[in-house]
């Protein structure tokens, strides 16, 4: 059987809810300094495990937060596309913040003049590429990401919700990019509140429900029956 890209092994996620209203940071401190904070615990994953093999294209959760319990495993390079505006300074120019994205994804700026080119046009911001960043719209911040997000060879995409930004012939454009990128082998790990592009990206889904797994395997079938829910 061949080897998975992604394993997740047991994972649960816990996050601390106050109990209380803290008016200050100085409150804050104080209260946490005497143990006196209150907290609920809510756990937004209870030991979910799965297997993702190279070139799935799954429905998912991305590696932001270090699990509470468990461990993920990943076996290649990864592109994140998870917030507009992530890794940008947005007092730079569009083509400026080309080469600071894609030195914080890892890539020298040999790599990046190979691909400039390539971001510039699939992004459509050729007459934008001199103007700060501040005065892109949610739109353009949204183009250019998921351009210099995929103009690389990486193993693994993780995709989260970036695709409800923009135009409808630009989305189909990026889920055009994404089955490319799935043809060539990459794995892509797709977040979205559209079942619709969901079952046109992916093969298969991860249901989780009240933090545990519901359901997982085919796409369609998953989808089929998050519908009728």
């Amino acid at each position: 059987m061949e080897d998975a890209i992604i394993k997740v092994d047991h994972v649960s996620m816990r996050f601390n809810l106050a109990r209380e209203k803290v008016d200050s940071l100085k409150e804050y401190i104080i209260k946490a300094f005497k143990g006196k904070l209150q907290y609920d615990e809510f756990w937004a994953l209870k030991d979910v495990s799965f297997e993702v093999k190279r070139g799935d294209a799954v429905g998912l959760i991305a590696r932001v937060l270090k699990p509470t319990k468990g461990k993920v495993e990943v076996n290649g390079t990864v592109a994140p596309l998870i917030e507009l505006g992530a890794g940008f300074d947005f007092d730079l120019t569009g083509k400026e913040n080309i080469y600071l994205n894609g030195a914080l994804l890892g890539r020298s700026r040999k790599q990046m003049n190979e691909v400039v080119d390539d971001i510039i046009e699939f992004s459509e911001l050729a007459e934008f590429m001199d103007v700060p960043m501040k005065n892109y719209s949610s739109g353009m911040l949204s183009r250019l990401a998921f351009a210099i997000a995929t103009s690389g060879s990486a193993d693994i995409l993780i995709v989260d919700e970036v695709l409800a930004v923009g135009d409808f012939l630009f989305q189909q454009k990026c889920i055009d990019r994404i089955k490319g990128m799935m043809a060539n082998g990459t794995t892509v790990l797709f977040v979205s509140h559209s079942i619709e592009q969901v079952e046109e990206i992916c093969n298969k889904a991860v249901w989780i429900k009240s933090g545990e797994i519901f359901m997982q395997g085919d796409a369609k079938e998953v989808c089929s029956v998050y519908k009728q829910s």
